[in-house]
């Protein structure tokens, strides 16, 4: 059986101000409405059997905004899904292991696991199944398969696979990995027609990965192992938790697994491995060029997201959510406007955006890891002012959803219902908040909400105090395990 595994990391810096440390690249929306998550989970969705598990592997911080992403696709039935949540990134050896585990320990050692990066893109589903089929078969030989893009142009940017004897009519065997090369060899490589991209894409059976990775990785495997095995209660089994079908990596044992890529720990090393070319498009939308490229360019090359004027402008990428964006007498911009930060670069500097973040993490500005509009478990909230004294925000809390029992040293909390009715615990008082009632939570008082209703509820909330920070919510109990 086919168990597809999707990884899901990264920060995305270089489509900043849009993708953040807490809201990075699967889950921005592209100019069809829908996410690279989601895509990516309607690929595996198609190249599976109609009972496979599939799962994923993405940072804890990721776990709720994730299935929301897959809520949204209705023939992905959450008895499907698994998950295994990472509390820090330790790059793609540990995941594709720690799901290699996890799948041998529910499908054995047979099982062919495809291991897809949850920001690429792919247009082309029936090319992306043909491919995929080819490399099961691989797989199913014993072989470590990747996919191999074949190259368009001599880009400096990937890594590139060198394939070596034909292993039948589906891919070649792997003479060897190249790293990011410099302009001259990549033409050269370009030129030679035995090159292809690294797409980061793999097929394997579960019993040959884990046999390579014992024999050329073994540190890497066994940290892994032990991590797994501190991540299962005591009979080896997951731990109760209120994420149904999911496993929280063990922290401790976590770290002590080296950061490597699958790449570098075990495909690099073993013998029986194979590039598979794919006869699919295949993008892995690494800059606001490539993602600009997804939107029609009228007669002058100029392209726009939302609302904008453009005047004697030539080949711009413009994108706004609200504000109207004019642009006259420039050309070769890309302007991306967000609530709180505004991109302004050249088309040719699209790779030096990552430095902006780098800079904007020195002054720990909070806009590389949130947007004002921050999405919860139970819903979500926005900023709408940050003094040094105050705090105001508006909360959206979901049908049947509850925050957790909480209580702060440092602020005390005023709640105004604007839409709905809420349900209110302060200290040891329980009691119904409607729309245009307020409450006042003082400092250090145990408090909660709670939306019993079927209808959305939004509530204005005043903080005041001297510091506002996540490290001052003290939560006792919490239905979303945050404690």
């Amino acid at each position: 059986m086919l168990i597809p595994v999707i990884l899901s990391g990264g920060a995305g810096t270089r489509l900043w101000p849009v993708s953040r440390r807490l809201f990075p690249k699967p889950f921005m929306t592209l100019p069809d409405g829908q996410t690279l998550i989601e895509k990516t989970a309607r690929r595996a969705l198609a190249v599976a059997s109609s009972d496979a598990l599939i799962y994923t592997v993405t940072s804890r911080d990721y776990s709720f905004i994730t299935r929301d992403a897959y809520a949204g696709i209705a023939e992905f039935a959450p008895e499907r899904q698994r998950f295994l949540f990472e509390p820090m990134a330790r790059n793609t050896a540990p995941a594709v292991l720690a799901a290699a585990l996890a799948i041998q320990r529910e499908q054995g050692d047979d099982a062919l696991m495809l291991v897809l990066a949850a920001d690429h893109l792919i247009q082309n589903l029936a090319g992306f199944a043909d491919t995929v089929a080819a490399a099961a078969r691989l797989a199913a030989s014993g072989q470590l398969a990747t996919f191999g893009i074949v190259p368009t142009h001599a880009e400096t940017g990937y890594g590139y696979i060198e394939c070596g004897a034909a292993l039948g009519s589906d891919g070649f065997s792997i003479a060897r990995f190249v790293e990011k090369p410099d302009a001259m060899s990549a033409q050269a490589y370009v030129d030679s027609g035995r090159y292809f991209w690294n797409s980061g894409m793999f097929c394997f059976r579960v019993g040959s990965l884990l046999d390579a990775a014992s024999a050329v990785a073994a540190e890497v495997l066994g940290s892994t192992r032990a991590c797994f095995a501190a991540s299962l209660g005591a009979d080896h089994s997951p731990p109760a938790s209120a994420l149904a079908a999911s496993i929280v990596l063990d922290a401790d044992t976590l770290a002590r697994v080296p950061a490597i890529s699958i790449d570098y720990a075990v495909m690099e090393r073993a013998d029986q491995r194979a590039v598979v070319p794919a006869t699919f498009d295949w993008s892995d939308i690494g800059s606001w060029t490539a993602f600009s490229d997804l939107v029609p360019a009228d007669s002058v090359g100029n392209r726009s997201r939302g609302r904008s004027v453009l005047i004697a402008s030539e080949r711009n990428y413009v994108q706004s959510n609200d504000r109207v964006i004019a642009m006259v007498g420039v050309n070769d911009l890309m302007i991306i406007d967000t609530e709180d930060a505004l991109l302004i670069a050249h088309r040719d500097q699209a790779q030096s955006v990552k430095l902006v973040v780098d800079q904007l993490r020195l002054q720990q500005h909070p806009c590389t890891d949130l947007h004002l509009t921050v999405q919860r478990p139970w819903g979500s909230y926005t900023v709408l002012e940050d003094a040094a004294d105050c705090k105001v925000k508006r909360l959206i809390v979901k049908p049947g959803q509850v925050l957790s029992l909480q209580r702060h040293q440092r602020r005390s909390e005023h709640w105004t219902v604007v839409s709905g009715s809420a349900k209110v615990r302060v200290g040891d008082a329980t009691f119904l908040l409607h729309r245009n009632e307020s409450v006042f939570v003082p400092m250090q008082t145990l408090h909660r909400l709670e939306n019993p209703t079927d209808q959305d509820i939004a509530l204005i909330e005043v903080q005041c105090g001297d510091y506002f920070g996540e490290d001052d919510i003290e939560r006792l109990e919490d239905r979303y395990g945050r404690c």
